[in-house]
C-alpha cells in the first residue's frame, strides 16, 4: 500500500451538519408539506446549481418563476441558510485537528456555494485551518465530475495514489477512486478512525 501523504475531507455531513428542513420548521410546520416544498420547489437539484456557481439572485428568480405564490418561502432558503448548517460534528473536527497537529497535509473538497462556504468558515473555524479548500461554487465544477478531482489534484500538488479522501456520497467516492485516489465513505467518526488506521495513520 502506498504511503498516504495527503488527506482530503468533504465538508457537509462529514465535518458540519446539513439539513435544509431545519430552515423551514417554523415556516412550514407540516412535515409532508415541507417535504413537497424541498422536493419540488427548492429541491436538492435546484440548490446544486448554487453549488455549481449560480447566484442566489438567479436561483430565486428561477424558482419564483415556477412558483410565484411561494416567493417568500423561496427567498427564505438563503435567508435562513444558517439554520440548515446548525453545528459542526465535534468528534470529526477533533480528529481533523489531531491530523493537522501531527503535521499531516489536509485539504477540503466540497460542493458548496461560494458565499455560504465563507460564512461556514467564519462560524466553524476548523474549515479555515487546513492547507486550503476547493469549493465547487468558486471553481464552477461539482462532484462527482472528474474535472473537480483533477482541479484539486493540480491546485494542491497531490499525488493521487498517496491521497486519501473521505466523503458521505458513494458517487463522490467512486469518482475519486476513478481519479486514482484512495477513498472511503464517511459513515461515522469511528469508521473514519478505523479507516485512517488501516492506511497507517494513527490518531
Amino acid at each position: 500500500m502506498t504511503e498516504i501523504r495527503h488527506i482530503v475531507f468533504d465538508v457537509g455531513k462529514v465535518l458540519v451538519h446539513y439539513d435544509p428542513h431545519q430552515a423551514y420548521f417554523d415556516l412550514i410546520p407540516d412535515e409532508a408539506e415541507r417535504h413537497v416544498f424541498l422536493s419540488e420547489v427548492c429541491s436538492s437539484a435546484w440548490n446544486q446549481e448554487q453549488d455549481r456557481g449560480r447566484s442566489w439572485e438567479e436561483a430565486e428568480a428561477e424558482a419564483i418563476g415556477r412558483h410565484p405564490d411561494k416567493h417568500e418561502l423561496i427567498r427564505a432558503f438563503r435567508k435562513n441558510w444558517h439554520l440548515m448548517v446548525s453545528h459542526e460534528y465535534p468528534e470529526s473536527v477533533a480528529l481533523l485537528r489531531a491530523l493537522l497537529a501531527r503535521g499531516h497535509d489536509v485539504t477540503l473538497l466540497t460542493n458548496f456555494a461560494a458565499d455560504t462556504f465563507r460564512e461556514a468558515q467564519r462560524r466553524f473555524p476548523a474549515l479555515a485551518e487546513t492547507r486550503g479548500a476547493t469549493v465547487s461554487g468558486e471553481v464552477r465544477l461539482i462532484k462527482p465530475d472528474p474535472a473537480i478531482y483533477e482541479h484539486h489534484t493540480r491546485s494542491f500538488a497531490l499525488t493521487p495514489s498517496a491521497t486519501l479522501f473521505f466523503d458521505d456520497s458513494p458517487a463522490n467516492i467512486a469518482a475519486a477512486k476513478g481519479h486514482g485516489w484512495n477513498a472511503e465513505i464517511f459513515a461515522s467518526v469511528e469508521k473514519l478512525r478505523d479507516d485512517l488506521s488501516r492506511y497507517g495513520i494513527a490518531i
